[in-house]
């Protein structure tokens, strides 16, 4: 063992499995484990109340293991991480910071700033992959540009050479000798005491914790994963893997999971059993989007306020905080959305599958702006994790090349039909239609009069009228994205004077669309020079707006028909550059706009153009701006309060 002394910084890799920055600190001398919490640098990444219970209690569940191997994890609470991490160097005189990587726009701002100020003070600074399975700097097609299809980039990762897991768990720590100021669990304020009586309800069915991961990991691959296709259509808790707030937090590996499935995977093909691939091929896609979804925010590190392509630039968005809270309350009057809405806020955690269909009805049929969806998610969801939601938002927005259609709005009381079939989701979160018939959950608003009284139900009373009905929706929903049309051709026609308007067929390929190409910048040799170390990208063109759709058949048809937009794949991306270059860049001023403090408020007012900056709500609560009205609302609704 050498004689060096490490810091090794942890973040959202709370595990003793696996985790290269923990297993090379242990295995070259003595570590000083610390976790740094900043309120002030999270800014409107603060996470919500549910997210931040889970952080309290996996850091609690880590300190343990930590300690029974012979360190002590040392939390920390400050207005800078960066001051923390020169207070734990000059204690106990190390002489390098180790950590995983983080991948959301935030974090690579803010690690690369941390790194460069410790290289200048002759700190070695070396970070490792913790938290994928390849870097999204290492998956490029052969032109050297960033997918932007799902398809493409899972083929190309699933033929990438993948290595075995290599890093061991320390059998023992040598802690670092050194004096420091530390914190309790209590004192990092992860949790006010109006919270602990909503919280202690969690317990009862989420147990944090890196060890209890993988006992979560094994019962799902044992006993579950066989039925993963056949329960895809189901929409209760136990169709899913449960799997997501273990990752997010880094207490489980990614290549664990990956390399368990994967070995059910051979001894199904071998067995030919047919259920068992098709589970096996659906669960490795949801690995993969969240592969995809780090990947785009890596490529593409705007996409948390912009979408990746700008079809939404001049959406005509409707600014209807009302339908914005019936939307969170549950009072949407459609019962599935409603039922899932609930469920959220009771319990911190969705499907998959009612997370799509609740957000498409706040873009498609409320036409609520989709960054204020985006941050209820981010508030409200356990595993709230950024880059997934900002995939799944621009999913739903059609902002993506294989995204759904910005057009199709898909009605709840089919979905309901298709994922609910008995309405037991909907009782189980909506008390009030409990007794209502099977024939009529979905729709209680078609029931007959003598069904509805039978089951208790008044419409507009104890249970709200549908908020919009679905042929308006649609109507709107196509009349705004005419107006978007104009509104974009008007813009265009301003630009080049009246005189450079061309209209373009995009069936052919989306390769001329003026994606911001974003390049990893190359630097000097430096003394952390490493294929492991992190990457960072550098907008190329910063003056490029995203891309605009362009089309010629949908003006002259007068209908929506966007299925040709998205063919072709061609799209500029990323070049690569030798990876052994050490793994610094610039931190750009629009990478540093992009994290600005307010960027993720939800605001009192949005322009109908993307390009103009939403108006934000300040709120004098910096870490929840939103929370604090959310939790008065919820407090104050018995039909909510009944769903709990």
């Amino acid at each position: 063992m050498g004689s060096n002394k490490t810091i090794v910084w942890f973040r959202r890799d709370l595990r003793i499995e696996d985790n290269p920055a923990l297993a090379t600190a242990a295995r070259d001398g003595c570590v000083f484990p610390v976790f740094i919490w900043c309120p002030q640098e999270e800014g409107q990444f603060y996470p919500g109340r549910v997210s931040r219970w889970w952080l309290k209690q996996s850091l609690a569940h880590f300190g343990q293991s930590l300690k029974s191997l012979g360190a002590e994890l040392i939390l920390i609470k400050t207005h800078s991480t960066l001051s923390a991490l020169l207070d734990c160097i000059n204690a106990v005189g190390a002489t390098r910071v180790v950590f995983n990587h983080l991948y959301d726009p935030v974090s690579l701002v803010r690690d690369h700033n941390i790194k460069e100020k410790l290289l200048e003070l002759g700190i070695t600074v070396q970070s490792y992959n913790g938290d994928l399975l390849c870097e999204p700097w290492e998956i490029y097609d052969e032109s050297g540009n960033a997918f932007v299809r799902f398809d493409s980039f899972w083929d190309k990762s699933l033929h990438m050479q993948m290595e075995p897991v290599s890093h061991l768990p320390p059998w023992r720590l040598l802690p670092a000798p050194g004096k420091f100021e530390k914190c309790s669990i209590e004192e990092l304020g992860l949790e006010d005491e109006t919270e602990k009586s909503s919280n202690s309800l969690l317990g009862r069915g989420w147990s944090p914790g890196w060890s209890n991961a993988d006992k979560a990991l094994t019962e799902f691959v044992e006993q579950h994963l066989i039925d993963y296709s056949k329960n895809r259509l189901k929409v209760g808790a136990n169709s899913s893997s449960l799997l997501s707030p273990y990752l997010h937090f880094g207490e489980l590996s990614i290549r664990k999971v990956f390399q368990c499935v994967r070995i059910k995977q051979l001894l199904w093909v071998k067995e030919e059993n047919s259920i068992g691939k098709e589970s096996v091929t659906l669960f490795l896609r949801s690995i993969g989007l969240r592969e995809y979804s780090r990947y785009l925010c890596f490529n593409f590190p705007f996409t948390h306020e912009r979408s990746l392509l700008s079809n939404l630039k001049y959406f005509p968005w409707d600014v209807n905080q009302g339908n914005f809270k019936a939307w969170r309350q549950g009072r949407t009057g459609y019962p599935l959305v409603d039922a899932g809405m609930r469920e959220l806020w009771a319990t911190g955690w969705i499907h998959n599958r009612i997370r799509v269909i609740v957000s498409s009805f706040a873009v498609k049929v409320l036409l609520l702006p989709w960054r204020w969806g985006m941050k209820y998610f981010w508030d409200t969801l356990l595993d709230a994790d950024l880059e997934s939601d900002i995939l799944g938002w621009q999913y739903i927005s059609g902002s993506l090349p294989d995204g759904h259609e910005l057009q199709r709005l898909d009605s709840p009381e089919i979905q309901g039909s298709k994922f609910d079939p008995e309405g037991e989701y909907v009782r189980q979160w909506l008390p009030e239609l409990a007794r209502m018939p099977t024939e009529w959950i979905h729709h209680p608003w078609d029931a007959p009069l003598l069904v509805l009284k039978a089951a208790g139900v008044e419409l507009g009373q104890n249970y709200p009228k549908p908020i919009i009905e679905l042929d308006l929706a649609r109507e709107r929903l196509t009349g705004a994205i005419f107006k978007m049309w104009e509104m974009e051709a008007s813009a265009r026609a301003s630009d080049s004077g009246g005189t450079n308007e061309v209209v373009v067929d995009n069936t052919v390929g989306t390769g001329n669309l003026a994606i911001p190409k974003v390049m990893l910048k190359e630097k000097a040799p430096c003394s952390t020079i490493s294929s492991n170390d992190q990457k960072v990208p550098t907008i190329q063109n910063p003056k490029c707006n995203p891309a605009h759709k362009k089309r010629s058949k949908y003006i002259e048809e007068e209908r929506p028909n966007r299925d040709k937009m998205h063919k072709g794949n061609g799209i500029k991306g990323t070049s690569r550059t030798d990876e052994d270059l050490c793994s610094t860049a610039e931190s750009s001023a629009t990478e540093k706009q992009a994290t600005s403090r307010f960027s993720f408020s939800v605001p009192q007012y949005c322009s109908s153009s993307e390009s103009q900056p939403l108006h934000e709500v300040e709120s004098s609560d910096v870490r929840q701006p939103l929370q604090v009205q959310i939790d008065r609302e919820h407090v104050s609704s018995k039909d909510v309060a009944a769903g709990t």
